[in-house]
């Protein structure tokens, strides 16, 4: 057997200080806004922080501590370990965890005995602290005999409080002088100074490395509702970035459509990553819960009935969410937690084609706007986009891919935030697009309803902007929705129609079933059958991948009300 040897090439290369600070500057830069970033959805200014702590052995390179120090002019602290400090809190925070339950729970900060026995008592006090000492106190629901007295005990140390007045709202300080667990022993005495039996006595308080507080949420996660049945969508929110994390809840919806038991339809709760508004397709998919015909054996949910949705958002981001139907008797899970590593994990690899479509699909929007309103982000997102597109998918790795998501998706945030500043104008220029579309492509081949209905809701539509009011999304995508139909009985607009969904193997992750799929359409294309090649188009949107989600079922539309 030959064995391989794997040669090791080594060489000795110049490296001036300033040519690598040139090299890291754009890594600082971008460390640098993301803490400004922070920063800001925190609700605060940089007055208001105290010290930056540096993470990570780079940081112990002194002219990047002082830059980062300088930009955001917050002083800058070397007292805690770079090398460790991530070791560390990962170790206080797993011990922090009672990994015994279920759910993986934080362990509780209070304390509580109840004494039992001759005498009735609760003490109250901090079970885990990172202080020296912590304070019990007495509570107690019936009157306390006068002359009475408790004690409390170190079994660790021999420590004693010595005895003290039993009084509702009495209280011993009791030190802690080691860390982890702190054993102690209460006694209680009547007035002649017998002890009284107890069914508890026994105290434990731990000394904890720090403090774990509650982690805020890094975003905010909101169900897709409509304000009414065929109204526009819009996000209710299960929590909000910076909201303290564990959280659990409960959710009233209403379903937005009939569902009887059976039936191969279904009830469709989307669960989205983000805030923006208009439209929410640009936030991150989570993930649909998803109620079927199928999953119940009796009766009808109607439109309008009770769908209880309790959730509970743990530290780790992980949603669990379970829906409770009055109407049906039925309780209805994902079968998964959404976020999930298991169940939801981004494919970066298999994504990469999607992220550069997705970074053409919104600077084609970002120019669209740069043509209506004059904003210097714009130019910057421009140019942040266009190295997106710059991506090899063949060649990207999958952090490439990653950050180009990550990229993507922050410009979408910007992009609506920009949409809110000059809503007016954009509304305007977007109307004016349908109709230009709708006159060009659709008002030869329209009947008298058709050109009517489009000439109500364009009305409809100006109105909106003229007034500023709501509802601008909802003309405009009746408008659409009525431009297609007449366009979708034109031949040459479905074979188009079948070729952009073709000419883009790289969305769909069944290639099997794309193949299956493009085989038919051509044969339809070749007979002429133009029904059958409808029904391969809808059958194609059907199972693209979309947004770098595994989740297939983000295609189906939500359809539940607001509570």
């Amino acid at each position: 057997m030959r064995r391989r040897v794997r040669e090791r090439n080594l060489f000795d290369c110049d490296l001036t200080r300033d040519d690598f600070n040139q090299l890291i500057a754009d890594c600082v830069d971008k460390s640098i806004t993301a803490a400004r970033e922070a920063i800001q959805k925190a609700g605060l200014s940089p007055f208001d922080i105290e010290r930056i702590v540096f993470i990570g052995g780079p940081t112990n390179y002194k002219p990047l501590r002082d830059k980062v120090c300088q930009e955001l002019g917050v002083e800058g602290s070397t007292e805690v370990n770079p090398m460790t400090a991530v070791a560390e809190g990962a170790a206080i925070f797993a011990e922090s965890i009672d990994w015994t339950t279920k759910d993986n729970a934080r362990k509780s900060s209070k304390g509580s005995l109840s004494t039992g026995g001759d005498l009735k008592l609760t003490l109250n006090y901090i079970a885990r602290t990172p202080e020296t000492s912590a304070r019990v106190m007495v509570q107690s629901g019936e009157p306390i005999p006068p002359g009475c007295e408790f004690q409390i005990d170190s079994l660790d140390t021999g420590w004693t409080s010595g005895r003290v007045p039993l009084a509702n709202g009495a209280f011993i300080t009791v030190m802690l002088p080691k860390p982890n667990i702190n054993i102690f022993s209460v006694s209680v005495f009547d007035a002649e100074g017998n002890p009284l039996k107890l069914a508890q006595s026994s105290i434990m308080i731990t000394r904890t490395a720090a403090t774990i507080e509650a982690i805020p949420a890094s975003y905010s996660i909101g169900v897709e509702v409509l304000d009414k049945v065929g109204g526009d969508p819009s996000l209710d929110f299960l929590i909000r970035a910076g909201d303290p994390l564990p959280k659990k809840g409960k959710k009233v919806f209403k379903a937005a459509r009939t569902l009887k038991a059976g039936s191969n339809e279904s009830i469709n709760i989307k669960i989205w990553e983000g805030e923006i508004e208009d439209p929410i397709t640009d936030n991150r998919p989570i993930g649909v819960l998803k109620i079927e015909g199928d999953d119940f054996e009796n009766g009808i949910i109607e439109t309008g009935a009770d769908l209880i949705c309790e959730y509970e958002i743990d530290d780790s981001g992980t949603i669990r969410l379970e829906v409770s139907v009055p109407s049906v008797s039925g309780v209805f899970s994902a079968g998964h937690n959404f976020y999930s590593r298991q169940e939801s994990a981004i494919n970066y690899s298999d994504a990469a084609e999607l992220v550069v479509n997705d970074a053409d699909s919104t600077l084609e929007r970002v120019k669209r706007i740069s043509d209506v309103v004059i904003d210097p982000e714009l130019d910057r997102l421009t140019r942040r986009l266009t190295r997106v597109r710059s991506l090899n998918p063949d060649k990207a790795q999958t952090e490439d891919t990653q950050e180009a998501m990550e990229t993507v998706l922050e410009s979408r945030r910007k992009l609506a935030s920009i949409r809110k500043a000059h809503l007016k104008e954009i509304r305007q220029a977007e109307l004016d697009d349908e109709v230009r579309e709708f006159n060009d492509f659709a008002r030869a081949d329209a009947n008298p309803t058709e050109i009517q209905s489009f000439e109500y809701q364009q009305q409809a539509a100006q109105r909106i902007i003229d007034r500023n009011e709501p509802g601008f999304e909802g003309c405009l995508r009746r408008i659409r929705s009525n431009t297609f139909r007449i366009r979708w009985r034109d031949p040459k607009y479905v074979v188009s129609y079948f070729r952009y969904y073709t000419d883009n193997p790289h969305w769909y992750r069944d290639k099997a079933r794309f193949q299956e799929l493009l085989k038919r359409g051509c044969g339809s294309i070749a007979n002429r059958n133009y029904d059958e090649l409808r029904e391969i188009v809808y059958e194609l949107n059907s199972i693209v991948f979309r947004d770098g989600s595994d989740d297939a079922d983000l295609a189906s539309d939500a359809n539940i009300l607001r509570g």
